[in-house]
């Protein structure tokens, strides 16, 4: 696989996907178009507002990139794409899409053959087994939860840490990611904002200048560093 699964779009101080232009120039190299998925429609925007805005932040590159809404097959797009990149926004909303086109095992199938791929927040929460790990309002019901499979262990995106002086008293994150392990016995990775995992050459490696924290069931939490493997979590 070639991908990159980010945890956002954009951090403090950058323009939308600018934190990381040197991995999208090596992640897109050769490539002349890239697919844009716009379903998780962040903010309510439009699939063409949404595509707008995927290509004005990639026009560093050089690269056409043209909205899945605008193809008249979007499974046959997906078929014959170059390269994806799937956008965040809501993860039950873009599952839903997903699934109503009958794109997901397909685009599944597309990644996992090579084709380059790009995920931010929603668009990363989709790469793990299920998305049950989204931070996401339910604002839509998928009919599965069963996202793409491309790794055995689900992410968490923009994920916090408690705020020792905060007064706030409600459920942390790792809270609600080990409420998750009770039901499900899944390793999650919690990718803090500006890191993301590389996939390639059959690793998958942190990136970024940050730590992850990862959650495995029944285990503490524990942090690993940039440059890290995940080839064995499982």
């Amino acid at each position: 696989m070639n991908c990159i699964i980010a945890s956002t779009s954009t951090v403090h101080g950058s323009s939308y996907l600018g934190y990381f232009h040197d991995a999208l120039t090596e992640l897109f190299t050769g490539v002349k178009e890239i697919i844009f998925i716009p379903y998780a429609r962040p903010g309510g925007i439009s699939h063409k507002e949404y595509t707008k805005k995927a290509q004005e932040g990639l026009k560093f590159l050089n690269i056409d990139v043209v909205g899945l809404h605008e193809k008249e097959n979007p499974k046959q797009a997906i078929e014959n794409a170059q390269a994806i990149f799937t956008g965040g926004g809501n993860t039950f909303l873009l599952v839903s899409q997903l699934y109503k086109n009958d794109l997901m095992n397909n685009l599944s199938d597309k990644i996992k053959a090579g084709c380059a791929y790009l995920g931010t927040s929603a668009g990363s929460n989709i790469c793990g087994k299920t998305m049950h790990t989204t931070n996401d309002m339910p604002i839509v019901h998928p009919p599965l939860f069963d996202t793409l499979g491309l790794f055995p262990f689900n992410i968490n995106p923009h994920y916090l840490d408690p705020d020792p002086n905060s007064t706030h008293k409600g459920e942390t994150r790792e809270t609600r990611i080990k409420e998750f392990q009770q039901q499900h016995k899944i390793p999650v990775v919690g990718l803090r904002e500006g890191s993301w995992i590389r996939i390639k050459d059959q690793d998958l490696v942190l990136k970024g200048d940050l730590n992850a924290r990862v959650f495995i069931p029944q285990k503490e939490a524990i942090e690993v560093k940039p440059n890290h493997s995940f080839k064995n979590l499982s």
